[in-house]
This record gives C-alpha cells, structure tokens and sequence, in this order.
C-alpha cells in the first residue's frame, strides 16, 4: 500500500499539469502499475492532490445517517432477538425475522417506535449497513481455547484420509463430527464434553454433551445422532482423537454399514466446517466456563436444543461455490446465497414425506424471541454454576 501511494504521488504531480489526453495515458498507466480500477486510480490522484501530511494521518468525513433513528433502535432490537447473527445473514432472513417479531409481539420494547415506515427502511439495508450500525454492540471477546484431542493408536491407520482436497461429499447423509472441551483454563480433572456432528453439505448442525469422552458416554450421543437426523446417517469423518478412533467406536459404525473416514493429523481445514460449528455455535453459547456433573449436563443439552432451533431453522449460512480473480489479480471465494439449513434440505428434496412434514409444523410456530430468551436464561444458570469454579482453576499471571 505504501509502494501504490508513492506511485500515486510521483503520477498526480504530472497528471495536475497534463492536458486531457495526457491525462487518460497517466490513468492507464497507473491503473497498468498498481490493479486499480480507473475510476478508484482518479479518485486517489485526486485526493493525494488535495491532501495535506501523511495518507495514514487524514479523517476521513463521517458518513452521513441514511436511515433514521429510530430504525436503528429497532435493528438493535431485531439482531438482539435474533440471536446477533452477522449483517450478511440477518439481512438474509429479516424478512421473514420481523415478520414473526411482529406476528407474535415480540417488539414490545421498541413498540412506539415500530412503524410501517420503520420496517420499510430496516427491510431496506444492506448487509454491510447492518453491521456498520451495529459495530458498536459487537465487541465481545474470548479467552483461547484448550484442545483436549489426542492422537489414536495403530486403529488410525486402518481409516481412510479425507483432505480438504477432496471437496464436499455428495451424500446427504455424510456428518463431520468433533468434541469441544468444556474444561475452563485446564484439562485437568473430568469435565463436560460437547459432540458436534454437522452436515457439510446443507449445514444441519447437531450437538449432544456428555459427561467424559468414554465410550459408554460417547455411544449413547451417536445413537442420538442417528435417530434425530434429519436424513438417514451413511458416513462419518472426524479428527485422529482417542473419543473416536477406538476399536468400540468403529465396530459400533461397521455394525451399521455407515462409512468412515478421518481428517490429517493438526490439518484443522480437513474438518473446516465442524471447526466452525465448534466456535459459533459451542463457543460462542456456552462460552469458555468449566462445566461439571449431571445438572450442568442437562443445561447444556437444554441450551443445545434452543440453539439448534434457532441456527438450523432461521439463521442462514452461505456455502463456497468457486474462485474468481479481483480486477487486482487476487483470489477471491465465491459463496452462494444465505439461505438456512432447513431451506438447503427442502431444495434439496432429500427428506422424506414424514420427516419434511415434521420439520414444517416445528418451523412454522418457531418465535425468535422466545428462543432467545430461553438461551438467555440457561447461560446465566450455567455461568452462575461455573463461574467461581472457572475462576478458582485461573493459572497465576
């Protein structure tokens, strides 16, 4: 950036002296040099000609507001119910969001301010309008977490390698699975685990906790995989950790002819997309805390359906399509349209009369609110059981 201002610097010197087509050959040129479009190559000459001091020391003009304020309030309000999902996937659903906001009164804080008008303008913003006025309130931070995977025994190489090469499985049945620790700041000791299993394919995402990462604690979660998948379960990939590659584990898959496979040791991207789930779903509901014993267990799997609801019925997610190449040359990834997990497997057309039918009854009566207050409530229940613990454990500074 530093190289591209100079050049720009030594191109406006002569481009303020040249005529018309002395002008055109300079933008060429510069657009030639630094990958510029010739409309961003005029703005910068221009402005390197009007600028005094330093690029990095000038500020920039405020924006001014498009939509009024009382629009903003209510989009504070709406993301907050909504379970604050980035701009680009609530601009995707906030149709259908305000919608049932409205129909169920869930606005009642903001009631005065709702009006036709407002909605208009809230329907009306683009996603990154979204999260430029909502920057303000996204500022929460985490601690690093601990990995508690451990490399398996010589069971690890008798299960085929599935790379991130290898591109998205085109069975509808196919689940990437991991475990998340919840340990606070040490493994030490025994502590609640969370499976996650999720569907590369149309991101249905599943999560059980459990009391330690045994097999007889880890067998019952996959059985209740299995029976509450949306589509019949026929392959399976995870990591090189002991909870899965165990002789039990893979007997109790060949038993029922579904397929495995496991990712590269450290290779994370091999199971990118359960590594994601890890973060937005686990991390960021159940936070960092160390969790512990029956009651726990039970708010976590309370806390999972809540957002199971929330995630794979009304929030959206967006899947790689391809590359493209920017005017500047660079690699870019090409994503398609948000659209959330139930959606994907309705266009699909992978589900069954029965299961289609029973999924529809539970996405027509969903209230975003609702959910959002009943997450609300079982986080603070588990955070007012493992804070002190959580803290106790804190390593010395």
């Amino acid at each position: 950036m530093a190289a591209r201002r100079e050049i720009t610097k030594k191109y406006a010197r002569t481009y303020q002296r040249a005529d018309k087509p002395g002008k055109s050959r300079l933008l060429d040129a510069l657009v030639e040099t630094t990958g510029w479009t010739r409309d961003h190559a005029r703005r910068s000459i221009r402005a390197t000609l009007t600028r005094k001091g330093a690029a990095s020391q000038q500020k920039r003009k405020p924006r001014p507001r498009k939509y009024s304020y009382d629009a903003l309030v209510v989009l504070q309000e709406v993301w907050r119910l909504a379970g604050q999902p980035s701009g680009k996937y609530l601009a995707a659903v906030m149709d259908d969001t305000l919608d049932r906001l409205v129909r169920f009164r869930e606005l009642g804080k903001v009631a005065d301010r709702v009006t036709p008008e407002v909605l208009d303008e809230i329907l009306a913003m683009s996603a990154a309008t979204i999260d430029r006025y909502l920057k303000p309130h996204k500022d929460a931070q985490y601690p690093v977490a601990l990995s508690g995977t451990k490399p398996s025994h010589i069971l690890r190489a008798s299960i085929p390698v599935r790379t991130a090469m290898d591109g998205t499985p085109n069975d509808s049945g196919f689940y990437e699975l991991d475990t998340v620790a919840h340990c606070g700041h040490t493994l030490k000791g025994e502590h609640l685990w969370t499976l996650t299993a999720t569907n590369p394919r149309y991101g249905w995402t599943m999560l059980r906790t459990v009391k330690n990462k045994a097999y007889a604690n880890v067998r019952p979660a996959l059985d209740w995989i299995k029976r509450n998948t949306p589509t019949v379960l026929t392959g399976v990939d995870f990591d090189n950790g002991s909870e899965f590659l165990n002789w039990s584990v893979i007997s109790w898959l060949d038993d029922r002819d579904i397929d495995v496979t496991r990712g590269r040791p450290y290779q994370h991207n091999d199971n990118a997309h359960v590594e994601q789930r890890n973060g937005d779903w686990v991390r960021k509901h159940a936070f960092r805390y160390r969790y512990e014993g029956a009651h726990e267990m039970r708010l976590l799997n309370e806390l999972w359906r809540q957002v199971m609801l929330r995630k794979n019925f009304l929030l959206p997610c967006v899947k790689a399509t391809g590359w493209k190449h920017t005017p500047a040359g660079r690699k870019q990834r090409v994503y398609d349209q948000p659209r959330t997990p139930y959606q994907r497997l309705l266009d699909a057309n992978v589900l069954d009369e029965h299961t289609a039918a029973k999924l529809a009854a539970i996405h027509e009566n969903l209230n975003p609110a609702q959910i959002t207050r009943k997450i609300n409530t079982l986080q603070q229940q588990l955070i007012q059981l493992a804070a002190a613990r959580t803290q106790a454990d804190r390593p010395a500074a």
